[in-house]
């Protein structure tokens, strides 16, 4: 993606497809045939999920997150190898090897649980990206640029909706559970406090 052209003379306001066999154009294309390779892979996210029996997983957002995103690379592979879009899938393919990195830390056990400290960053840095994909497709539509009017929208206002159900997942997992833990500290004391106070003998409480 970059040396086929976002670092190598595409423009961020307005980039057509090459539809020629100029190498930089092949070379985008071929990228976005991988990177529609790639979200056919991560199907297997939602399998290793059945099989392992962790259904509470494979929520809302990750089943529409997986099933959005092979039809959208499909598309690109298709009828637009190249051009505005495949800024999307550069920017994704970067938060996926983080993603990915973050699971396999996960993945090799309980010691390494220091490490895995930034996954409310990486939840951070997807919102970003979505952000990026929404300004940088809607802005397509106020210019005259030959790139397709619908694929930019369609672009843009799944970008918003990935980033309501991306801020919603963020809201409920960081924000509720900090609340949680505030909450709770009162009462842990109060419960730590009559502890010291009294001493419970077969089944009753017995004051000092």
């Amino acid at each position: 993606g970059c040396q086929g052209g976002w670092f190598n003379g595409y423009s961020f306001t307005c980039q057509p497809v090459d539809w020629s066999n100029d190498p930089k154009a092949v070379r985008m294309a071929r990228a976005v045939w991988w990177y529609f390779f790639c979200k056919i892979t991560e199907l297997l996210d939602t399998v290793f999920f059945v099989l392992r029996k962790k259904t509470n997983q494979v929520s809302f957002l990750h089943l529409y997150h997986h099933s959005m995103m092979p039809v959208c690379a499909w598309i690109g592979a298709r009828f637009l190898p190249g051009g505005h879009g495949t800024l999307l899938g550069l920017i994704n393919s970067f938060i996926h090897i983080l993603m990915y990195s973050y699971y396999l830390l996960a993945s090799l056990g309980p010691q390494y649980q220091k490490y895995l400290w930034w996954k409310k960053h990486l939840t951070g840095m997807q919102m970003v990206q979505f952000c990026i994909i929404f300004i940088h497709n809607f802005q397509v539509l106020f210019r005259q640029c030959d790139y397709p009017k619908f694929i930019v929208f369609l672009l843009g206002t799944q970008a918003m909706f990935f980033f309501y159900l991306f801020g919603t997942f963020y809201k409920k997992t960081y924000y509720s559970n900090n609340n949680n833990n505030n909450n709770s500290t009162p009462k842990k004391a109060i419960e730590a406090e009559v502890t010291n106070n009294n001493h419970v003998q077969n089944g009753k409480v017995k004051t000092k």
